[in-house]
């Protein structure tokens, strides 16, 4: 069975962080394992609170897991500091490393900083350079290139900026871009790709940038071509927050299992959103 590890924060919530992580491999197929380097106190209306976990235990959880197991592929998230940033790269940096899709994750729906200012230098210098793919939706490109994203040409731009920090490849995620239809950009140094879905009307969009990296991820694990790799995953995330989970009085989260539920004939027991300017297909 292919595998996949997921770095990244626990969100109580369970729509996203390690536990969309999961869901999402389990739905592709693939068997998941975590390393948690943060617990965090939230609901889906948001964040209240965050206690990291000590940098010698993330990276001894990383470790443990490689000697025993055959990793398949690595999905980073939540790193909030630079003791944790630097334990993962000295951790993955020990051993045979498979494809990594580092999801920059900045700041929470809700507005919660998760990257702390002095550790973005620190995600540049250390995981850039060891992930396979990197995805930024355009708030963290912008933050990342220094300039204004409003155009599909401006996130061109960005994406190649962003490999020019490091990464091998770039998915700049267009979700809270305005309008009907939500474009990523694909680069991988060499060719632009762009990948358009409608966007759907419902708020129940929690954790919906976890759950696209980590489907990016599982694929790359399961042997898909970056370019496949990312549209599948597109399509994934687009069917998950169609079928959105209208759970809890803030951000509900998107159905990781929608498939499933559809093949063992449950569908009907979750609503469908309709095409709409509303909501962001990826955070």
């Amino acid at each position: 069975m292919r595998t996949a590890l997921t770095i990244a924060g626990s969100d109580s919530s369970g729509g996203a962080g390690i536990q969309a992580d999961l869901k999402t491999f389990q739905a592709h197929g693939v068997f998941g394992m975590t390393a948690i380097t943060a617990v965090t106190v939230q609901n889906t209306r948001k964040v209240y609170d965050i206690q990291e976990i000590a940098p010698a235990i993330v990276k001894g959880q990383i470790l443990c897991l490689f000697d025993d197991i055959d990793i398949h592929a690595v999905k980073i998230g939540m790193v909030s500091d630079v003791a944790l940033i630097d334990a993962i790269a000295e951790a993955l940096g020990q051993v045979d490393r498979p494809p990594v899709v580092l999801d920059p994750v900045m700041i929470s729906k809700s507005g919660y900083a998760l990257l702390k200012e002095a550790a973005q230098q620190a995600l540049i210098d250390r995981l850039f350079p060891l992930a396979e793919v990197v995805t930024p939706n355009i708030f963290e490109a912008e933050r990342l290139v220094g300039h204004p994203i409003a155009s599909i040409a401006e996130m061109r731009t960005a994406a190649r900026g962003i490999l020019d920090l490091g990464a091998r490849k770039v998915v700049v995620k267009g979700g809270h871009s305005g309008g009907a239809q939500a474009t990523d950009v694909l680069y991988d140094g060499q060719t632009y790709r762009e990948l358009t879905s409608p966007r759907y009307a419902t708020t129940n969009t929690h954790g919906t940038g976890c759950t696209f990296s980590s489907a990016i991820a599982a694929n790359l694990a399961l042997g898909h071509s970056f370019f496949d790799a990312v549209a599948r995953a597109k399509t994934y995330i687009s069917g998950a927050i169609r079928n959105a989970l209208d759970i809890g009085r803030g951000h509900g989260p998107t159905h990781h299992f929608f498939d499933l539920y559809a093949r063992a004939g449950l569908a009907d027991s979750v609503s469908q959103a309709s095409p709409s300017s509303l909501a962001d297909p990826e955070e």
